[in-house]
């Protein structure tokens, strides 16, 4: 069966129909990751998003759900060059095309993948429909889709604890923007009990568990449509509890000290992204899923310093604060399925809230 994606631009692309019934607009972004597209397609951040892998065979070691980074799947589409129908991996329960029907997610194959990320990487991010006819919808209708408050509906509907398997030394306030479960994991690896929050949750009730360290998650969509998770840290980072902030909650962070986010022309997504530690010149390879940034002349220079850059284009990786227990970055350290590269910083959020013990 046919399948199209049309972009708001007019280019149309001719495909074949996988996974779920069905037409969606959306947002349409490109990811260069090799690997790890189960965790792709379940990572909250890619809510309102149709995902496209530039690699161009995927599916080949199925599906396994103990590697998935949420509950379900989060992509609204997805489209990729090949498919494997018949996956080879001793922990295959099974395979892309049957999970993307039970999960009701229509996808595309058989396209041109990379004139596609070319036209992405030269006009930016656009909307596109997946679709079963080419005029199904208008490019007017494409180009008014617009993500709508994307954080409700992956952020968690109430409190909920993740503990270690030994002794917990460490209780943590974790914001969950739309949080990918393996942050939590690692955490709890290092003997910390995360109290998973709701992203709407206010400085107050923070107080009241007296959280030796505050965490806020990665998630989807605009950082700054999160009105209130931006007041309370404005609250929060004054209170001398150590914080750490990956992705959005890098954004929002930032955004609560006064420093302004923009929309970057295709945004950052892939697992081989070089950025710089400027305290020590060392580069490592990241995994990266973010479509904003941090504007690195409104850090306001007095309060907090760039920690990490991003090698190929230069836009901010990282902040950290001078005149408090805080820092954060743009890229995931936790990634599965890696690179493991800057897995330290959690290490160093640890530290910071021992140091705090110690005072």
């Amino acid at each position: 069966m046919k399948r199209y994606l049309v972009l708001e631009n007019g280019n149309v692309y001719e495909g074949e129909a996988m996974g779920a019934c069905g037409s969606v607009i959306s947002e349409i972004v490109f990811t260069t990751a090799m690997t790890a597209y189960l965790e792709t397609l379940t990572d909250p951040s890619y809510k309102g998003q149709a995902v496209v892998q530039t690699f161009p065979l995927i599916g080949n070691y199925g599906i396994i759900t103990s590697d998935m980074e949420s509950s379900k799947i989060n992509v609204s589409g997805y489209i990729v060059r090949e498919v494997c129908d018949l996956p080879s991996n001793f922990r295959c329960e099974t395979d892309l095309d049957t999970f993307l029907k039970e999960q009701g997610i229509p996808g595309l194959k058989g396209i041109d993948t990379r004139a596609l990320t070319k036209c992405l990487r030269e006009s930016g991010t656009m909307n596109g429909a997946i679709c079963d006819r080419p005029d199904e919808f208008s490019l007017d209708e494409i180009k008014a889709y617009k993500i709508k408050d994307p954080v409700e509906e992956v952020t968690t509907p109430e409190e909920t604890i993740v503990s270690p398997e030994g002794e917990v030394k460490f209780k943590v306030a974790m914001f969950d923007f739309g949080i990918k479960s393996n942050i939590a994991r690692e955490l709890a690896k290092r003997s910390c009990e995360v109290h998973l929050l709701p992203a709407d949750t206010g400085a107050a009730k923070v107080m009241e568990l007296a959280p030796d360290g505050i965490f806020l998650s990665n998630g989807p969509g605009d950082p700054e449509d999160n009105t209130k998770a931006i007041e309370t840290m404005k609250v929060l980072k004054d209170s001398g509890i150590p914080i750490m902030g990956i992705c959005l909650g890098h954004q929002i962070l930032a955004l609560a000290h006064g420093f302004k986010t923009s929309k970057l022309k295709y945004g950052h997504r892939g697992a081989n992204h070089p950025v710089k530690n400027l305290e020590t010149g060392r580069v490592y390879i990241t995994s990266q899923n973010h479509g904003y940034q941090v504007e690195s002349n409104s850090i306001d220079t007095n309060i907090a310093k760039e920690y990490f850059v991003n090698v190929n284009d230069g836009t901010n990786e990282g902040i950290k604060y001078l005149d408090k227990p805080a820092y954060s970055v743009q890229f995931h350290p936790e990634a599965c399925g890696g690179p493991k590269d800057t897995e330290f910083l959690f290490d160093n959020f640890i530290s910071m809230m021992e140091n705090k013990e110690e005072k």
